[in-house]
């Protein structure tokens, strides 16, 4: 059986949160994309840790907000693989199929601002890669786009879902600062924005939700340290339909519990259970 699951504090903003400025040059990198894991190897791993995984292998998350939605809902419960990034020389890596950090994972990580809280979100810049967020004209209206290093992503997990522009968090680092933003995001901008496109600085990642209108992330409180991540989650073993209030209030437990426990037939999702959870490539 698992282990109790930790829920992820993927706090939504509500008009207040983060950001910064800056300008210089730099070229764009390129970066040889490494082999993705085979299905079997997936399969393999997540095995191996259902079996055998303590805390310290694989541990088990619930997703309390919709700032991932729809690759990941409230109520997700997750196995992430800790080990899935190993730091160079590790004697497992030659064991399990190990990886860097990729633009397009999905990364579980200790909030930057608040270490006791564990966000999870989608790697959009690794270091050295220079983005930014934009409005642009459409066949079917405004489009909101996002640039890595000089050409628009291809994002079909993102979700929009608030019909109206905002200046900041669809335009970001261009557009003008219109809420509160935590200091590690206004140092983002001062000193990591370069000719209106933010720079990845070696150590850091960029990481935004997949509803894109909806998620606290590094936009608002600036770049995940490489030694806040956690690791990636591996599956989906169960799938609840709950409310955030429900798993996010320490007081909600026991009314959780008992909702559960009369309706677990037909909350539970089941077509989400065992469900691996794969990366998108973001070139």
């Amino acid at each position: 059986m698992p282990p109790a699951p930790v829920t992820i504090e993927a706090v939504e903003p509500v008009n207040t949160v983060v950001e910064d400025k800056n300008s210089g040059a730099s070229a764009h990198p390129v970066v040889a994309a490494e082999p993705p894991r085979g299905f079997i190897a997936e399969w393999t791993v997540t095995i191996i840790l259902l079996l055998f995984g303590t805390t310290t292998l694989v541990q088990a998350f619930v997703i309390p907000t919709g700032s991932m939605e729809d690759t990941l809902l409230v109520g997700d419960h997750l196995l992430v693989d800790k080990l899935a990034y190993a730091p160079g020389g590790a004697v497992m890596q030659h064991m399990l199929p190990y990886s860097d950090v990729h633009r397009g994972d999905i990364i579980v990580f200790r909030y930057p601002v608040d270490i006791r809280q564990t966000f999870v979100k989608r790697v959009m810049g690794v270091p050295g890669d220079h983005l930014h967020l934009a409005i642009e004209p459409g066949p079917d209206g405004p489009k909101r786009n996002v640039y890595l290093n000089g050409h628009v992503l291809n994002e079909p997990y993102v979700v929009h879902k608030q019909d109206y522009p905002d200046s900041y968090r669809d335009n970001f680092p261009r557009g003008e600062v219109n809420t509160m933003i935590y200091p590690p995001a206004q140092t983002m901008l001062e000193k990591n924005m370069v000719n209106g496109e933010i720079v990845v600085p070696p150590g850091f990642y960029f990481a935004m939700g997949d509803n894109r209108d909806q998620s606290l992330d590094s936009r608002y409180w600036g770049f995940v340290p490489r030694e806040n991540i956690i690791g990636k989650p591996l599956v989906i073993y169960w799938s609840y339909d709950a409310s955030t209030e429900d798993l996010s209030s320490p007081g909600a437990t026991i009314p959780h519990l008992i909702d559960m426990l009369i309706h677990f037939p037909t909350k539970t999702r089941w077509s989400r259970s065992l469900r691996l959870i794969h990366p998108y490539p973001v070139h």
